[in-house]
């Protein structure tokens, strides 16, 4: 039996726990102090003024807050691609074909037949707050990735000679990438790969592929079938379908949106399982007219996940994509569609964001809620086609009423649009980088310059007032192993009261993540059983299955957090194993 134990962090900031063992930077303070003098009745008019402008005024949604801090000014390239490492290293990395970046290549070395001796990948230290230049041969413009089930990042396509490479990426202080020529069957750009139960990964789609692959494969001879749904939701001139948003199903089929629609796909026998209704409005959410997807939680009981749910929002409308080429920026959509694919006849639901939003990222929080940020409120995806940065992001909550789910958080000060990412970290906080809506970088004399710097946005259940509510991990060491199917005991301590009943415990998969999609994506709430007990003096155990398969959840790397009234521990790296 796995134990694992918990205890509340340290406190060593006044506005937020830090709660991980690696450092952090410290959190800017601000106060303002306003004075007003008036008479009784001055008073009484100001009042009821202020009252009728704040109703004719007020917000679809409250301020929540969150906070933000640049962790790096820069990082020597711009965020193109993002990937957690399950040693808290993120690797990260651009273009080759623009020229120099801003971090030169260690010891002299320059790419072969090239003069350019700049890197254009870089690895991320979470805990030293550090980067080191990474050394990659060929293009990986616009490609794609995921983790393999040892968490070796296993990456492929690109442009030019990047087209059907693969790039593999162990992390170790001294290690670099590695390129193996002709590793795909097709040319691969802006396509979207999924870890399968299998242990392999899918390659859907890309430019002019309507098809897809596995790596690494059975054998030399093995094809790349036809993918009709790529050419049915293919818009003219415009295409519209691009990096589809992808998710594997319970069942071991695959969920695929393109477009403006999805289907239930069966990989194994190249056959559609169900086609889905059509989003209402019939407008584009997949590049260039960029929005975001999801796989809500999913929330085994008694081995079985019995709601399965996607949550889509933001995009731009259909004739975007040509209007901001001739000039015009139409506004981006405001709406997300939710729908139940476990439904015998699922529909889909429409809510509306607090502000409409394009190359938006979507990410799931430990605590099951939706973190929508960067992006453009007008315009779509593309070289100088965006306009109106978002600057704040919104947490979505799933489980409240309609009308009652989103919540705006405090803005950050650097726009992000084209080319920006974000991913989620073991401690809880969001990292978030790039943004370059131009083929070179470009600093000055442009409406959002080329940005390099690396930023953290921390939600608000990072706030030191929660700190009587937060586990966290003594024991097990990081990579504990799980097994399928094997019951797993947690004990944790809090040093404040606790409701036995909001005790839950999560698992979730890092996520590659670029253009505004995060690949491989998954949170998992596991089965407790109500069995969370008092053991001794602030400390508590609970009782837990894990996932029965690797259809819910393929064998792999997960961060493992317990969740208290949705305040998440520092999670810590498990293994799980077939």
């Amino acid at each position: 039996m796995l134990e694992l134990v918990f205890k509340r962090p340290n406190i060593t900031s006044k506005t937020h726990d830090h709660i991980t063992d690696y450092p952090q930077s410290n959190k800017e303070k601000r106060s303002t102090n306003l004075m007003m003098t008036f008479s009784p009745s001055l008073l009484y008019h100001h009042l009821l003024l202020s009252l009728l402008v704040i109703l004719l005024h007020a917000p679809l949604c409250p301020a929540a807050g969150g906070s933000w801090s640049v962790l790096l000014p820069s990082i020597g390239i711009s965020a193109m691609h993002m990937q957690l490492l399950p040693n808290d290293r993120v690797v990260t990395y651009d273009r080759t074909d623009f020229g120099v970046s801003n971090i030169s290549l260690p010891n002299g070395k320059c790419r072969p037949n090239s003069t350019d001796c700049s890197a254009h990948s870089v690895e991320y230290d979470v805990g030293s707050n550090t980067v080191r230049p990474l050394m990659v041969l060929t293009n990986l413009w616009c490609s794609s990735g995921t983790l393999m089930p040892d968490g070796t990042l296993t990456q492929t396509g690109g442009w030019a000679d990047g087209y059907r490479r693969v790039r593999t990426y162990k992390s170790c202080s001294t290690c670099d990438w590695k390129e193996i020529p002709d590793g795909l069957n097709q040319q691969r750009w802006y396509a979207t790969n999924h870890l399968l139960p299998n242990g392999r990964q899918i390659i859907i789609g890309g430019r002019q592929a309507f098809n897809y692959e596995f790596y690494p494969k059975k054998s030399a001879t093995e094809n790349s079938p036809s993918f009709p749904f790529l050419v049915q939701t293919n818009d003219p001139n415009v295409e519209n379908n691009l990096y589809p948003f992808v998710f594997l199903y319970p069942d071991g089929n695959l969920f695929v949106f393109a477009n403006n629609r999805a289907i239930l796909f069966d990989y194994t026998k190249n056959q559609v399982v169900k086609t889905y209704p059509t989003i209402p409005g019939g407008q584009p959410r997949n590049y260039p007219s960029t929005g975001s997807a999801v796989l809500l939680p999913l929330r085994i009981k008694k081995g079985v996940v019995d709601a399965v749910e996607v949550l889509v929002c933001g995009g731009a409308p259909t004739g975007a994509f040509v209007n901001a080429n001739n000039g015009k920026f139409d506004g981006a959509l405001d709406t997300c569609g939710r729908i139940k694919i476990s439904d015998p006849n699922p529909q889909w639901v429409m809510e509306t964001m607090p502000m409409a939003r394009v190359m938006g990222d979507m990410l799931l929080l430990p605590n099951g809620h939706v973190l929508i940020i960067n992006g453009a409120s007008a315009g779509v995806a593309g070289w100088e086609l965006g306009r109106n940065p978002v600057l704040s992001p919104v947490i979505y909550t799933p489980d409240n009423q309609i009308g009652s789910r989103f919540e705006v958080q405090n803005p950050s000060t650097k726009p992000r649009v084209y080319h920006s990412t974000a991913v989620m970290l073991r401690d809880g906080r969001v990292l978030v980088g790039g943004s370059n809506p131009h083929d070179k970088y470009v600093f000055t004399n442009v409406l959002y310059p080329t940005e390099l710097s690396l930023e953290a946005f921390s939600p608000s259940y990072l706030d030191s007032n929660s700190s009587s509510l937060r586990p966290r991990i003594i024991s097990p060491k990081t990579k504990s192993n799980i097994r399928y199917g094997k019951r797993v005991a947690i004990t944790f301590t809090v040093s404040g009261p606790v409701d036995l009943k909001l005790v839950t415990v999560t698992l979730m998969s890092p996520s590659f993540n670029t253009h505004s999609f995060s690949m491989n994506q998954r949170l998992l709430v596991l089965d407790t059983g109500n069995s969370t007990k008092a053991v001794g003096k602030s400390t508590y155990k609970v009782g837990v299955v894990a996932p029965p398969s690797g259809n819910i959840a393929p064998a792999g790397n997960y961060m493992l957090f317990v969740v208290h009234k949705d305040i998440p521990c520092p999670g810590i790296w498990v293994q799980i194993r077939r």
